[in-house]
């Protein structure tokens, strides 16, 4: 396997999941991970990042192991008294995670970017990795459901997902830019990786950031992505749920389709061994191997399989 660096465009707890194979797979200095800022939002005046804490938690060994997300051990005695006042507490916040928001917002009202305060953040807890987010500015991604337009969280964990999705948006992107890093990341890399999330709301709100295509493209990379769906069925999320909402196929075809022009190669679980004629029928060189990440062993196994031999 080349020595060279790695580009991941990463979501949450599928995303943590791979990147902790993949850092065993090669150094940890070599990956640049693209993190998700869409579903950011604010939670009584605190920026609060999912994605980029729960890949930066994971990869610290700090992440609750029982959720996926949010610190081990950690308790909500805040947020209890929070709900005591009468604040809206349907966002789970335990006493350890809300320092990181706390420390984050501070931060960010010294006048810090983004990029340098995720970066203090990661070093704070020994990341060897350089966790980039998609983009500073704050662009939220908002659901438009049979109930009224939401943000995602709203969605999410308010809601549970049960609102028909009828739209999704990446408001403000437009205006937005690429985070300072990921130009010269992508200079040293031998490839770039799409891992396992949700197309619609994890690497979407990251290809929409403007120019980010435009640089994957000319970066003359080659782009792999990882299936999120295995036999028609997203492992966690609302992922297979929102893309029939939407009228896409809930399958890994349909997750090759949205991303065809961005991903000259796809990695699909031995469940859907079925679909690689018709994956490979875009212009997609396709890769069946076991995508389920069930323990250290998997993920190590799917990380090799992503950079070995195409």
């Amino acid at each position: 396997m080349s020595s060279q660096g790695v580009v991941v465009l990463a979501g949450g707890v599928g995303a943590s999941k791979f990147l902790l194979g993949l850092g065993r797979v090669i150094p940890p200095e070599r990956i640049t991970i693209v993190g998700n800022t869409g579903d950011d939002f604010k939670v009584c005046g605190l920026r609060i990042c999912p994605d980029l804490d729960t890949v930066t938690y994971t990869l610290a060994g700090k992440v609750s192991p029982s959720r996926g997300w949010g610190v081990a051990g950690d308790e909500f005695d805040c947020l209890e008294w929070l709900q005591a006042y009468g604040a809206p507490c349907w966002f789970q916040l335990g006493n350890r995670d809300l320092a990181t928001h706390l420390w984050r917002t501070h931060l960010l009202e010294q006048g810090l970017g983004l990029a340098e305060v995720t970066a203090r953040i990661a070093r704070t807890w020994g990341l060897r990795s350089q966790l980039l987010p998609m983009t500073e500015s704050y662009a939220p991604t908002r659901v438009l459901t049979d109930q009224g337009d939401l943000h995602l969280q709203e969605y999410l964990v308010r809601e549970k997902c049960r609102p028909r999705v009828l739209q999704v948006s990446y408001r403000h992107v437009e205006q937005s830019r690429m985070s300072p890093g990921l130009p010269e990341g992508l200079a040293g890399a031998c490839r770039v990786v799409i891992a396992p999330s949700n197309p619609l709301i994890s690497i979407g709100p990251i290809l929409a950031v403007p120019g980010m295509k435009d640089l994957l493209r000319d970066s003359g990379l080659p782009v792999t992505a990882v299936s999120p769906l295995v036999g028609g069925r997203a492992l966690k999320g609302p992922a297979a749920k929102m893309l029939k909402e939407l009228g896409h196929p809930a399958s890994a075809l349909g997750v090759a389709r949205m991303l065809q022009g961005v991903a000259g190669q796809f990695v699909i679980d031995t469940q859907d061994k079925a679909l690689k004629k018709d994956i490979e029928g875009l212009g997609m060189q396709v890769k069946v191997t076991n995508t389920v990440m069930a323990g250290p062993a998997d993920k190590v196994a799917l990380a090799q399989a992503v950079m070995g031999p195409w």
